[in-house]
């Protein structure tokens, strides 16, 4: 039996020794529950035993499935980039790698001044939301309901 861990290095992320492990490994960015539920099934560990309790090689082979996920018996359509733009490969990213592709993703979507590109550009939203009555900022470009500047003048005059 090992010692009790109060942090332990999981997909190049400290996560926290007390929570469960299905909990603890939703700490890396880039897993989420169902992801982290799959992974712990897929090594064989108990999803309730605590993260700090875990064998170092159930630690290592966390991390290989973690790593990749495909190679290791994950299902493709689990993966959080599946069918990649410049290789159509199904990948799984994490941490900082996730958030430099998702930034050159909407780099190349302005480049090619793509629809998507332009409302990330001038910071509107880019999935069809309304912006009349929500995102109500300098930024959204719509007013919403406002007074003219007649009404505001008579309210003066009845003082």
């Amino acid at each position: 039996m090992t010692e009790f861990q109060h942090i332990v290095r999981i997909g190049n992320s400290d996560v926290d020794g007390r929570k469960s492990i299905v909990y603890a490994l939703r700490d890396i960015k880039g897993v989420d529950t169902t992801f982290a539920n799959a992974a712990v099934n897929l090594a064989g560990i108990d999803a309730e035993k605590q993260a700090g309790n875990l064998l170092d090689t159930e630690v290592e082979e966390l991390n290989d499935i973690i790593e990749s996920p495909t190679d290791n018996g994950m299902p493709d359509w689990m993966v959080n980039r599946t069918k990649d733009w410049e290789t159509g490969d199904n990948k799984h990213l994490l941490g900082s790698n996730l958030e430099f592709q998702h930034q050159q993703d909407i780099k190349r979507l302005s480049k090619t001044k793509s629809y998507r590109g332009l409302r990330h550009q001038w910071g509107l939203t880019v999935r069809g939301q309304q912006t009349r009555s929500n995102f109500r900022d300098k930024r959204s470009g719509s007013l919403g309901v406002q007074r003219s500047a007649l009404d505001l003048e008579d309210e003066g005059d009845d003082e």
